[in-house]
């Protein structure tokens, strides 16, 4: 039964790259509706869209949560069973979405599913993480890698087994495969946050009452273009938006953080073997 809505935001992207994502899209058997929700300065993409029979919608750019919102609402209204959030930069084989949907219909009090994520040269992408500290986010900015490492890999997962499932409170907003329940249950997403923590603040909202799971039993390639560590622009985006993140959720005093946390370390599953190539 074709019971899932999908949205790509889009800002410039190029049409070879939404045309791959579009194509992946188009080859399962369980999309009812695709939406192209585009912020770009023109509509040069609605071509490309309309070759796919999408849904397009040429909107004012109020950020990736506000773009995605335009589409979860009308795939709300449609009553359709899952919404699948994803950047264009994603692809894969097979008919991913297929089985993620029948994981999800097994699994009835999962609100969140995401599968492996790959970068394109094979290497494993630690897309879920730890609800992060300020220092989680700032400070891996300003010191040296030597100083932070051990940090980071604790904070991005890197010593869990990403071949078994785990209920993970932060998952990576380029991928995230909904239940509609639990966004209606919990809210979309919160469009104070123009770009950045709004994937950190679903998660862990949806986190309280429902599962939000990493399950590797597919596997999507992201290209995973980090724009904020080489631009200053995006970089100042970046840390505007987490500063609202945390005066929302607490700078160094957050006790669902702690718990959240806390819980996530005693319950995942620990790598026995060497750790395979990966990177955040």
């Amino acid at each position: 039964m074709k019971n899932v809505g999908v949205s790509i935001l889009v800002h410039g992207t190029s049409p070879d790259e939404l045309r791959k994502a579009l194509g992946c899209v188009a080859a399962s058997s369980v999309v009812n509706t695709v939406w192209v929700i585009d912020n770009s300065d023109d509509d040069s993409l609605k071509r490309v869209a309309e070759e796919f029979g999408t849904v397009y919608r040429h909107v004012e750019n109020r950020g990736f949560g506000a773009g995605h919102n335009v589409a979860i609402r009308e795939s709300l209204a449609q009553d359709l069973k899952y919404h699948l959030v994803m950047n264009a930069d994603v692809c894969w084989e097979g008919d991913v979405l297929s089985a993620l949907q029948s994981y999800m219909d097994a699994n009835p009090d999962v609100g969140i599913v995401m599968p492996k994520v790959r970068y394109p040269d094979g290497d494993l992408q630690y897309a879920c993480r730890m609800l992060p500290t300020p220092y989680d986010l700032f400070t891996k900015r300003f010191l040296p890698g030597c100083l932070t490492r051990r940090r980071m890999e604790r904070y991005l997962l890197a010593d869990a087994d990403h071949d078994r499932p785990f209920n993970v409170p932060y998952l990576l907003g380029s991928f995230l495969f909904f239940r509609s329940d639990a966004l209606r249950q919990e809210g979309l997403f919160d469009e104070r946050f123009f770009m950045y923590p709004e994937d950190i603040d679903i998660t862990r909202r949806i986190h309280r009452a429902w599962r939000t799971m990493f399950w590797p039993g597919v596997t999507i390639i992201h290209a995973h273009a980090a724009a904020s560590r080489r631009n200053l622009r995006m970089f100042r985006i970046h840390l505007t938006n987490m500063f609202r993140y945390f005066n929302k959720w607490g700078w160094f005093v957050d006790p669902e953080r702690r718990r959240f946390n806390r819980r996530l370390r005693a319950e995942m599953p620990r790598l026995s073997g060497p750790r395979p190539c990966g990177r955040g």
